[in-house]
């Protein structure tokens, strides 16, 4: 291991994790929604897209061993162990309007580290810290979190779908800035603000060959890992 912290409901963080390392997050008490961002640590005009990855996977939903994907064509980072199972990917994240009208307010003046925050505004506090601001938002990924469709398009998020220690791990294929937050899902039902904690570690990882069973679950996987590893190549 190489770093190990508890992240607390409803707080934001934000690091560069290299690649060939292994991020792996736990949801402590089975309560947790994990926004996540991602970009291109050097050049961050490359972010997470969300349309390519789910359209070349043929997917809704991410759990391993898929692959989550650039807007240059290249991966982020691989799948490589999850037991929840199903990780929203479509809803994005809430804003204080929404919080205010579900939870109430609770300024940070009046409750310092207590206050009532929504995840759109974590994201930008983070955001800030690297040069970056709302224009760099984009959908995000919500660990942790199932989300389902019925026939007629109508979106229901299902509770208790993640256990408490259900984790996922993601490996890094390049390096990401990555950047978090821990606050409710913007459809959970529960009428009260009860971010859960997450658990955060980060490990070494084996260097993946062609034959990973990530890059194998879609052709589009395996293109997308000849991207980044000749990116890489030309570039270092």
């Amino acid at each position: 291991m190489i770093h190990s912290e508890k992240l607390h409901g409803g707080t934001m963080w934000s690091k560069v994790i290299g690649r060939g390392k292994t991020l792996r997050l736990t949801d402590i008490d089975g309560k947790a929604n994990v926004g996540m961002l991602l970009y291109n640590a050097l050049e961050k005009e490359e972010r997470y897209n969300m349309p390519d990855t789910l359209k070349g996977q043929h997917i809704f939903y991410l759990t391993a061993p898929f692959c989550v994907h650039s807007d240059m064509g290249r991966l982020f980072c691989s799948i490589t162990a999850d037991t929840a199972g199903w990780h929203d990917t479509v809803c994005g994240c809430s804003d204080a309007a929404l919080v205010a009208k579900k939870y109430g307010s609770k300024p940070y003046q009046e409750a310092h580290n207590a206050c009532y925050r929504d995840a759109q505004r974590a994201f930008l506090i983070e955001l800030a810290k690297w040069d970056m601001g709302k224009r760099d938002l984009v959908p995000n990924l919500n660990w942790f979190s199932k989300v389902v469709s019925d026939e007629a398009g109508k979106l229901s998020y299902v509770p208790g779908a993640s256990k408490p220690g259900s984790y996922i791990d993601l490996r890094f294929e390049m390096d990401t800035l990555v950047v978090l937050n821990t606050c409710q899902h913007p459809l959970d039902p529960n009428p009260e603000y009860d971010p859960g904690d997450v658990q955060l570690e980060v490990f070494k990882s084996e260097a993946p060959t062609a034959d990973d069973a990530c890059f194998q679950s879609r052709p589009e996987n395996l293109r997308a890992f000849e991207n980044t590893e000749t990116y890489h190549k030309l570039r270092f």
